[in-house]
């Protein structure tokens, strides 16, 4: 059996992620699947679970786990979970073991090598992952911020308002910068969206020298696949993901952005915005906008806006997210009994 390795994903969502998770999946070499976020998920909820030393435990872990992979709003396709032999199969009770394991299964489908892992906000958990070594590269896929906000305040989930907008894109940024500092370059890949969508072929065919696996033209054509018209008929965010790239996809926030938007996003994130490269436009400097009654004010018209953003969202969208919702409900409900 050939050996398996994982690829990490990072950075925030609304970056062209599932773009590239598309063109990656072309790969024979690539199973990358639509994530279901295990370990964000799950971490928060491991103490309902006791310890997991004791294997009645850990298989309710798994268990709970295949099930809710199994209600992910874009299914793996042909991937069929086996949970005792999930159990067998661990090195160690942990719930890292399982994601690897997890994961493992979509590529031994398709007989590759690697898997890849787009739950981008597993760098805050860098550190288990490299303590319990199943991820050998990370690709960190970064854009705009300012586009990102553009996005998130037309998407069902995220942050709505730009101040949290610009807050999370800049404490993500720095987290994966954090990571690049501490892994050896060969391990760390950083792919610019503008970049990638500008010149796509020359940004997959670096990609696919730093996996040592082989380009084909096929990655390119990934509006054409089945993984692609699977995703994008599983939710609003992923509608473009049947079309060709669109090389102009960028500076939309010069069109979009209401009033103070650019100035806030600036405060708060410009300094990251500038240490990736990105030219700042806003001329002035009005720290009142980011004060303590300001920021008040933001966090209750983020809420407001969260709300109404499920409002808003489509009935499919709501719906294709309520299976994993009810399991999670159902996991706490059983520990509270």
């Amino acid at each position: 059996m050939k050996a398996i390795h994982g690829i990490q994903m990072i950075g925030t969502q609304r970056s062209g992620s599932n773009l590239l998770r598309v063109i990656m999946d072309q790969s024979p070499d690539i199973a990358s699947p639509h994530p279901a976020h295990i370990l964000v998920n799950f971490i928060p909820l491991l103490h309902l679970y006791g310890p997991l030393t004791s294997q009645e435990n850990y298989a309710q872990l798994v268990s709970d786990i295949v099930d809710y992979v199994n209600a992910n709003p874009v299914p793996w396709e042909g991937v069929l979970f086996d949970k005792q032999q999930i159990i067998d199969q661990s090195n160690s009770n942990s719930l890292f073991e399982i994601n690897r394991l997890i994961y493992e299964q979509a590529v031994i489908r398709k007989a590759g090598t690697l898997w890849c892992c787009k739950s981008m906000n597993n760098v805050y958990f860098s550190n288990q992952l490299e303590e319990h070594g199943s991820i050998k590269k990370y690709i960190y896929l970064y854009r705009d911020g300012r586009d990102v906000a553009a996005s998130f305040k037309k998407a069902i989930v995220g942050e709505k308002h730009i101040y949290f907008l610009a807050k999370q894109w800049k404490q993500d940024q720095e987290e994966c910068l954090k990571l690049k500092k501490t892994v050896p370059a060969d391990r760390f890949f950083s792919l610019n969206y503008e970049n990638l969508i500008a010149d796509p072929e020359r940004s997959i065919k670096q990609l696919c020298e730093f996996l040592n696996i082989e380009f084909t033209s096929n990655m390119l054509q990934y509006y054409t696949s089945d993984t692609s018209r699977i995703t994008a008929a599983s939710g609003e965010m992923w509608k473009n993901l049947e079309k060709p790239i669109m090389n102009n996809n960028t500076g939309k926030f010069l069109r979009s952005f209401e009033v103070d938007d650019l100035e806030i996003f600036e405060l708060v994130a410009g300094d990251v915005l500038t240490e990736l490269g990105y030219p700042l436009y806003s001329s002035s400097r009005n720290a009142q906008l980011v004060s303590v009654d300001k920021i008040e004010h933001y966090k209750n018209e983020n809420i407001r806006l969260k709300k109404q953003s499920l409002v808003d969202a489509k009935e499919n969208d709501l719906k294709k997210r309520k299976p994993q919702e009810q399991i999670i409900a159902e996991i706490k409900e059983r520990v509270m009994a």
